[in-house]
């Protein structure tokens, strides 16, 4: 009888031990599975790290501060983005005399027909709007100022939104994949 029981209680351990690791891989499968809403990246790209709203890549070398300008209106341009506003930083910044370290600015663009869906789902979502894109100088690793622009990413901000909706979801992907776009060949200096 104490056999008996002994055997009864290593079968039941032994299902519960494997019963526990199939519960425990489910969540993070969920949670993984939650964390892919981001944009696709073009080849030759840094991945989107998804726990920030940040994405950036350093301006590749002999593209000048107005060539990257001159890219970003050409190409939104050329994918139906209007860049409705400019916010020179930098300049401001030395208006107050302060010495801004560099190029310091803000563009915006708005693609009505990529993030319509996202505001008439959740008209909250226009506190993110219109999308930004930085262009501004950092010290690098040998303390010389290096261009870099960057974007605050609209799947990271959807996350901002309670409960969003398929469609939001599938509209800030298909726009952050186009600044990425933007942002990519900019840094290049196409048009």
């Amino acid at each position: 009888m104490l056999m008996m029981k002994t055997r009864f209680s290593l079968v039941f351990l032994s299902a519960i031990v494997l019963v526990t690791p199939a519960c425990s891989v489910t969540k993070p499968t969920l949670v993984a599975k939650e964390a892919m809403l981001v944009g696709e990246i073009r080849p030759g790209m840094p991945a989107i790290d998804p726990n920030t709203a940040i994405y950036e890549l350093p301006v590749n070398a002999g593209v000048s501060y107005q060539d990257v300008v001159e890219s970003l209106k050409s190409i939104s341009e050329g994918l139906n983005f209007v860049n409705p506003a400019n916010f020179p930083i930098g300049e401001h910044m030395k208006l107050r005399g302060q010495d801004p370290q560099g190029v310091k600015e803000v563009h915006s663009f708005c693609n009505l027909s990529m993030g319509t869906e996202i505001i008439l789902d959740h008209p909250e979502f226009l506190v993110f709007a219109p999308c930004r894109i930085a262009i501004y100088e950092k010290l690098d690793a040998h303390k010389k100022l290096k261009l870099y622009i960057a974007m605050d990413r609209p799947t990271f901000d959807l996350k901002s939104i309670k409960h969003p909706t398929e469609r939001a979801k599938r509209s800030a992907q298909e726009l952050e994949t186009k600044l990425l776009e933007i942002m990519d060949r900019a840094r290049k200096g196409d048009f």
